[in-house]
C-alpha cells in the first residue's frame, strides 16, 4: 500500500518522538540500570540524627520507630516532631522516650507565632539535632534493615552534601496500587538516573540524607515556605549540584511505606507535588517537560496512525519496537528497585501512567489549594 504525503509525517513524527524517549532511556536510565552498586559499609562513621515529622501518626510510630531506633549504627539519634498531634503521638513518644535514651522528642504546638506546614516542623527537627549529617525519613515509613543508616551514612568526602535514596511502596493487591508502585518507580528511576549524570533535580524526603550547615547556610525552605510542598524536592533542586550529590540504592537502604488506598488521597498527593514541581529550576523543568510531552506525542501519534490503514502496521510496529528497546532496560530495573512483579507489565502501566499524569496535570491547573494532612 502507498503511502500519502500525510503518511509520512505522522510516521516521521512518531519516529522522532520515539527516539526522543530512547535518548532518556538509553542515556540516562541504563546507566542506573546497569551499575554496579556498592555493599553496604560495616562499619559505622560519624554521628548522625534521623529526623522525622509526625502529625497524627500514633500508629504508624508504634510499628515503625522501633526500627529506627534500633539500627546497626554506633552513635546517632532519633529526633521526631510532634506536629500538633491530637491523636496519643505525644504519649507514645513519650513511652518510647524512657527506653530509648537516644530519642529526642520536639512537639509543636497550636498558636499564632507558629508556622502551620510540614516545613515549619521540619525547620525545628532540624534545629534540634545535635549532629552535622541528618538522614530524613516519615513516621509511615519502615526501613528495609537495621544497616539503613550505614547506608545513608556522612561519607568521607566533605564535598557531598546529599545523599539521594530510594523509598518504595508496598505491593498490595489492586490496580491502583500497582499504578502508585510503578508512577513511584518511574520517578525514581529518573531522579536517581539524572543524579548520576550530574544533573540532580530533586530528591524524596522519605529517604535522604544532608548537612546540618548546607540548610542554614542557605537559610532552610525559605525560598517556597509559602507552598505546603517542596521540602524535599525544592531543597535539593535548589542546592544539588554535579559535585556534592550521591544516590544509594542498595537493597539494604530503601525504605518501604505504604501506598495510598483511595484514588482521591493518591491525586491530593500528586497534586502537592505537581505544585512544587512549578518552582524547579528552569533548566530541569525543560527537560522534565520535554520528557511527558513527547511521551503524550507519541501516544496520539500512535492513536492518529491507527485511524488510517496506510499507517497503521507501521504504527504498531514502530511502538512494538520501543517495547522490545525497553525490555533490555526497565524490567531490570523494576528487579534493582524492589519491583520485581511488576516486570511483565510495564507496557500497560506505562500507559496507564501517562494517562494518570495528564489527568493530575489538568486537576492541578483548577484546584489550587492544598495542605500537608
Amino acid at each position: 500500500m502507498e503511502l500519502t504525503l500525510t503518511s509520512y509525517c505522522l510516521l516521521g513524527s512518531l519516529v522522532f518522538c520515539l527516539l526522543v524517549q530512547l535518548y532518556f532511556s538509553l542515556f540516562y536510565h541504563r546507566k542506573l540500570a546497569f551499575l554496579k552498586i556498592a555493599p553496604v559499609p560495616e562499619i559505622s562513621g560519624r554521628p548522625l540524627t534521623v529526623v522525622v515529622c509526625a502529625r497524627n501518626e500514633a500508629e504508624n510510630l508504634k510499628l515503625n520507630l522501633p526500627a529506627l531506633l534500633e539500627q546497626n549504627y554506633a552513635e546517632f539519634e532519633v529526633v521526631v516532631v510532634d506536629d500538633r498531634s491530637w491523636d496519643g503521638t505525644g504519649d507514645v513518644l513519650k513511652e518510647f522516650a524512657k527506653q530509648y535514651a537516644h530519642l529526642k522528642i520536639v512537639t509543636v504546638t497550636d498558636g499564632e507565632k507558629f508556622i502551620v506546614g510540614k516545613k515549619f516542623a521540619l525547620t525545628m527537627g532540624i534545629k534540634a539535632a545535635s549532629n552535622e549529617w541528618l538522614v530524613f525519613t516519615d513516621a509511615d515509613c519502615l526501613p528495609a534493615s537495621q544497616n539503613w543508616l550505614l547506608g545513608m551514612q556522612q561519607p568521607e568526602d566533605e564535598q557531598i552534601d546529599f545523599i539521594l535514596g530510594y523509598s518504595p511502596y508496598i505491593k498490595n493487591r489492586g490496580l491502583l496500587t500497582s499504578l502508585i508502585c510503578f508512577e513511584t518507580f518511574f520517578t525514581a528511576v529518573n531522579y536517581l538516573s539524572f543524579a548520576l549524570r550530574k544533573q540532580s533535580y530533586m530528591g524524596v524526603g522519605r529517604n535522604m540524607a544532608y548537612k546540618k550547615s548546607l540548610f542554614f547556610k542557605n537559610r532552610g525552605f525559605a525560598a517556597h515556605m509559602h507552598i505546603p510542598s517542596g521540602d524535599d524536592d525544592l531543597f535539593v533542586n535548589a542546592h544539588a549540584n554535579k559535585h556534592n550529590t550521591l544516590i544509594q540504592v542498595h537493597k539494604d537502604t530503601h525504605v518501604w511505606t505504604e501506598p495510598k488506598t483511595s484514588f482521591g488521597a493518591y491525586l491530593r498527593q500528586k497534586k502537592r507535588h505537581f505544585g512544587a514541581g512549578k518552582l524547579y529550576k528552569f533548566k530541569h523543568k525543560f527537560v522534565l517537560s520535554l520528557q511527558i510531552i513527547f511521551q503524550f506525542l507519541f501516544y496520539a501519534l500512535l492513536i492518529g496512525c491507527m485511524f488510517f490503514k496506510e499507517t497503521l502496521y507501521p504504527a504498531l510496529g514502530i511502538f512494538a519496537l520501543s517495547i522490545l528497546i525497553r525490555c533490555f532496560i526497565y524490567p531490570r530495573l523494576l528487579r534493582r528497585l524492589s519491583y520485581r512483579k511488576l516486570r511483565f507489565w510495564f507496557p500497560l502501566l506505562d500507559i496507564l501512567l501517562f494517562i494518570f499524569l495528564v489527568f493530575n496535570g489538568i486537576v492541578s491547573i483548577f484546584v489550587k489549594k492544598v495542605q500537608w494532612k
